[in-house]
């Protein structure tokens, strides 16, 4: 018996990537080629197989692990003939190799001056010419829409300048010029839908392609230097096949049963599907976008446990009244809908209603409106919010959790990252204030307004939205004496904050007016009780009438 330790193999230019799923167990029995495990990198997931029979001794990676080619994964114990018969085709492959140079060291001097030679001719050429800009790798196959053009017909541009910008369902973003030019023609307007290598415009650029010296070369270099070349190439392709071979940009199977692609997997995670129980209508069952969200639909509009079905609202010819119009939604308000329908019918509210008395910190505020002015920011009572919330989180940390979809533990988060809600006209989104906890008063109040800055001008990447702990809703500046927050799942928790009032309060003997603000701390019935929320609302009522208690 011999052990071989088996290693991530050459990802390309992939750096780290993370470990989603173990296939195997130690003591388990595996052949050549069986997968071992599943990692992915932002754009794809690719099993590894195994590249040789052996029994699992011991496995160095954990899920969630970051990887990159080379690193440890698992040891085998393999039989003296499978070690031989590797060191045979090692052995074999060595010999063909040194056959291959021999034959071919002449000609591949020959070639080299060639290919040096087409290559100094083509570094000398600057003619201009016309190339497509296309768009870049999205990571997902869907369409996105085209919100703004920064260029047009007769501008410069230079390397990283913005072309367009994309909107998808959770952000924008923008793609820059790959290289200088002159914009010859657009090939797309605002409302277009485009996906990966749509083209986006023509540019006139000077310098010839960096591929004409290698095809010219190519093109000079003598037949035996090709073929043994060819041969070469051969030769390497049989030796790390094995390792290669289950490599999959699009489709992969995950175990045994799922067929999907990293974005729909990142979106079956966000939203808690199980992958298994959902259909895949796309080419050979591969599960699609589009598959999960009928699979929320169905959800929601099938009976309910108590036996009662629940019918979908019937549609009606509202012409017969009056004069209508259709109006389009945008993705982002479809988006929310969805999603606002999943957490309100499947997670238990409680609402807990309190009123917190900010008299002193208003004051406090008022005080430091020159200080905010010197800094050239402006100081709201959100960052306060943010601070006492967080300061809340750590004293009562089961909120600060998330309830695994088996039912049968809880995530205990030890950071504290806390969303806020933006009204945009493209719709709600919440950017994610992170480590609130180790922030200051100032610091919040200018990542505050960035952020918002970021959300009305729908540059908010996917980055700004995630991760968060907890989400504070504030409809102070519109009014109302409250309202229950929808909880924004994973999350267990949502603060529901409503317009300060002046309202009489008995203190010493007499009433006195007082700034009392309105709040509602919606919570998840089945990861939290009610003496806890209870305990959480009390507290944070308590910080923000004296802010003294954020440095006990």
């Amino acid at each position: 018996m011999a052990f071989e330790q088996i290693t991530v193999p050459d990802l390309g230019d992939a750096g780290d990537v993370e470990v989603i799923e173990l296939l195997v167990a130690v003591g388990d029995s595996v052949e050549e080629n069986d997968s071992l495990l599943v990692l992915e990198s932002d754009k794809a997931a690719m099993e590894i197989p195994a590249p040789m029979s052996g029994v699992v001794k011991s496995i160095d990676i954990n899920l969630g692990d970051q990887v990159s080619t080379g690193s440890p994964i698992m040891t085998l114990e393999i039989s003296g003939d499978d070690s031989a018969a590797q060191s045979q085709d090692d052995s074999d492959s060595q010999q063909e190799s040194e056959q291959l140079e021999e034959v071919s060291s002449e000609p591949v001097v020959e070639a080299t001056t060639n290919i040096e030679a087409n290559s100094q001719a083509a570094t000398a050429t600057t003619e201009e010419r016309s190339v497509q800009v296309d768009v870049p790798d999205l990571g997902t196959d869907d369409e996105v829409d085209v919100i703004e053009l920064h260029v047009q017909a007769g501008d410069s541009v230079a390397v990283d300048d913005p072309l367009i910008t994309l909107e998808s369902d959770k952000a924008a973003m923008e793609v820059p010029a790959t290289e200088a030019g002159k914009v010859e023609e657009l090939l797309l307007k605002v409302g277009d839908k485009v996906k990966t290598g749509s083209a986006i415009l023509r540019l006139k650029s000077a310098g010839a392609p960096a591929a004409t010296a290698i095809e010219e070369s190519a093109a000079a270099t003598p037949a035996a230097v090709q073929t043994a070349a060819a041969k070469s190439e051969t030769a390497a392709a049989q030796k790390t096949s094995a390792s290669t071979q289950a490599v999959s940009t699009a489709v992969v199977s995950t175990s045994g049963k799922v067929y999907a692609g990293p974005a729909v997997r990142k979106l079956a995670r966000e939203l808690g599907i199980d992958l298994v129980q959902v259909p895949g209508t796309g080419a050979r069952g591969r599960i699609i976008k589009e598959d999960l969200h009928e699979f929320v639909k169905a959800h929601i509009n099938s009976p309910a446990s108590s036996g009662v079905a629940v019918s979908a609202v019937p549609d009606i010819d509202f012409a017969q009244f009056g004069e209508i119009e259709k109006v389009d939604r945008s993705k982002l308000h479809k988006v929310t809908a969805v999603n606002m329908q999943r957490n309100w019918s499947s997670v238990p509210h409680v609402a807990q209603f309190n009123e917190a008395d900010v008299t002193d910190l208003e004051a406090f505020r008022a005080e430091l409106k020159s200080e905010a002015e010197r800094r050239g920011t402006k100081l709201t009572f959100l960052p306060f919010l943010l601070k006492a919330c967080a300061n809340t989180l750590q004293k009562f940390p089961q909120f600060n959790v998330s309830l695994h979809s088996s039912g049968e533990y809880l995530i205990q988060k030890k950071y504290v990252h806390i969303g806020m809600a933006v009204a945009t006209e493209a719709g709600l989104v919440v950017p994610v204030i992170r480590d609130v906890d180790k922030k200051s008063i100032w610091e919040l109040a200018e990542e505050v307004l960035a952020l918002s800055a970021k959300a009305r001008d729908r540059k908010l990447t996917m980055e700004d939205m995630q991760g968060a702990c907890f989400t504070i809703s504030s409809l102070g500046a519109i009014g109302g004496t409250g309202f229950i927050p929808i909880i924004n799942a994973p999350e267990v928790a949502i603060l529901g904050v409503a317009k300060t009032d002046i309202k009489p309060v008995f203190i010493d003997g007499e009433f006195q007016p007082r700034k009392i603000l309105p709040l509602t701390l919606s919570y998840d019935h089945k990861a939290v009780n009610g003496v806890d929320g209870g305990l959480f609302a009390d507290h944070l009522v308590k910080v923000l009438g004296d802010i003294r208690h954020l440095v006990l």
